[in-house]
């Protein structure tokens, strides 16, 4: 008589259908790639803070048409937050792999100081020498925020903040008391904050050319997709095989050679530093890139609407005051759009969570 085999014990593993979500992940890449950018376009935050922006220029221009409608206001819509721009892109990148970079502001000041520094006891150097000099600088400064947070495992808020006063203390050490001024500045550098292409100021395009280049480099590259990867859940980035420390520190590494950049443009654009320049501008970086769209828990977010949104706040800055509002409000407003950018990027995010685990039970 043969004896039936004992059931086996083993635990039954039971496999999640994920084939709704994978369905609504590929769902849209079926569409015409004209209309799928427009749902996109659609659908963005970056669409949202330009139409805010374009409120603000109207309102200020109705109240006072020289505010846009001539030639020096033009200029300086433009020109004035090239500088931010340059920041906020970097720290951007920085945010999306779930990370700050509180240092830039220090690294801004280094750099511009080393601008003036470099034309006086190198007299007759080239501009470009220059502008090489500053972003070497700024990447290895970010070099070291990079290397203490992604192998030191140190939160970034905590190393940047220390980084802060390490550069800045370098900056005031080295500065002192002195100060760079224009005369000690050569005249085809300085031609740089005024001279325009177009009617379009030469900082702005440089500010353009680089955004547009970070922009493509993190919607194609597939690198550069693996910064939102991290962002969005950094142990299943590891899980997947993605070398997190190499992006985390390419990340640091980009933002502080954009600050380089913008110390440069610093002090072309004002053609005077002292030891306090960028002092306090890494906070209008961070709440550019929130307000601009980027998620500050990482993941989410473009170089784009980061750009938008330091095009914002400089505007805002310069509007207010023409619209008669004091500046408590104009401060308060800005408060108020960086808490309202974080609020609709939760009840985003829980709206998205919601619809996928709701068509999961459909399916």
């Amino acid at each position: 008589m043969t004896t039936a085999p004992a059931p086996s014990k083993e635990p039954t593993v039971t496999v999640p259908d994920t084939s709704t979500e994978v369905q609504l992940l590929v769902e849209p890449s079926s569409l015409a790639p004209r209309r799928r950018m427009a749902q996109s376009l659609l659908r963005s935050r970056e669409l949202s803070i330009l139409a805010v922006l374009l409120l603000v220029i109207a309102a200020a221009t109705i109240k006072n048409p020289s505010f846009l409608l001539s030639s020096s206001g033009w200029r300086d819509l433009l020109l004035t937050p090239s500088m931010l721009i340059l920041l906020a892109v970097g720290q951007a990148a920085v945010i999306i792999t779930r990370n700050v970079d509180l240092s830039v502001g220090s690294v801004l000041g280094l750099t511009a100081y080393l601008t003036g520094r470099l034309f006086i006891d190198h007299p007759g150097i080239p501009v470009v020498v220059v502008f090489a000099a500053g972003l070497l600088v700024g990447a290895v400064l970010g070099l070291v925020n990079g290397l203490l947070v992604a192998l030191g495992r140190v939160p970034a808020l905590v190393i940047t903040l220390g980084t802060l006063y390490i550069y800045r203390g370098l900056v005031l050490s080295w500065a002192g008391s002195s100060r760079i001024n224009a005369s000690d500045l050569p005249a085809g550098f300085l031609a740089l904050g005024t001279q325009q292409i177009l009617t379009i100021p030469v900082l702005f395009l440089i500010a353009v050319v680089v955004l547009s280049a970070v922009g493509y480099y993190l919607y194609t590259a597939r690198s550069g997709r693996e910064f939102y990867a991290i962002g969005s859940d950094p142990d299943a980035a590891v899980l997947y095989g993605l070398n997190v420390r190499r992006r985390v520190i390419g990340a640091f590494l980009l933002s502080g050679a954009l600050a380089g950049l913008a110390g440069v443009v610093f002090a072309a654009r004002y053609g005077s530093v002292s030891s306090d320049a960028g002092t306090g501008i890494e906070l209008q970086a961070v709440a550019a890139a929130v307000i601009g769209g980027v998620a500050i828990f990482g993941g989410s977010g473009t170089v784009w609407g980061a750009a938008i949104g330091a095009v914002l706040l400089v505007t805002i800055n310069r509007a207010l005051p023409m619209l008669g509002i004091p500046d408590f409000w104009q401060q308060a407003l800005v408060g108020a759009l960086i808490l309202s950018a974080i609020v609709l990027d939760r009840v985003l995010s829980a709206r998205q969570s919601r619809r996928l685990v709701e068509a999961r039970d459909q399916s």
